[in-house]
């Protein structure tokens, strides 16, 4: 999966009533990634490990607790490509997301929970980028 298609597929699973812990996006994409070929939800795991690895840096995070962090930026990465991209570009957009403590959990275990579904077994996933908070050293770093 490139980075058009995960992006394309956030905004086709993504509800249209309010869905601020993004449980609603979370079922959805589930469901949608357990219909697919297991490519894509490995696909899918890469590139939600991508975003939030770029989303992995002080400048977003110097606030926030590890899990308060990681959640926060998993918010980011549900609300789209375009918002996505406008707090890559002005760190000062991720306040909103930080302050109000908007988070997206759920979102994290997708691509898991479709895997399951699939082969009937868990997954010890291991995407090329941790999106484990501070992870990303070179965002990090002075």
């Amino acid at each position: 999966m490139n980075e058009d298609a995960f992006w394309q597929l956030i905004e086709d699973c993504r509800p249209t009533e309010p869905d601020p812990d993004a449980e609603l996006l979370a079922t959805i994409l589930t469901e949608r990634l357990a219909r697919s070929p297991l490519s894509l939800v490995i696909g899918f795991a890469e590139q939600l490990s991508w975003a939030l690895y770029r989303l992995d840096r002080k400048e977003y995070g110097h606030d926030l607790g590890g899990d308060a962090f990681l959640y926060t930026r998993a918010a980011v990465v549900a609300a789209g490509r375009t918002e996505f991209d406008r707090v890559l570009q002005d760190p000062s957009a991720f306040a909103p997301y930080a302050i109000g403590l908007v988070w997206a959990e759920p979102l994290l275990y997708t691509p898991d929970r479709a895997y399951q579904r699939i082969t009937g077994e868990g997954w010890e996933r291991d995407t090329r980028y941790s999106y484990e908070s501070c992870s990303n050293t070179e965002g990090w770093g002075d």
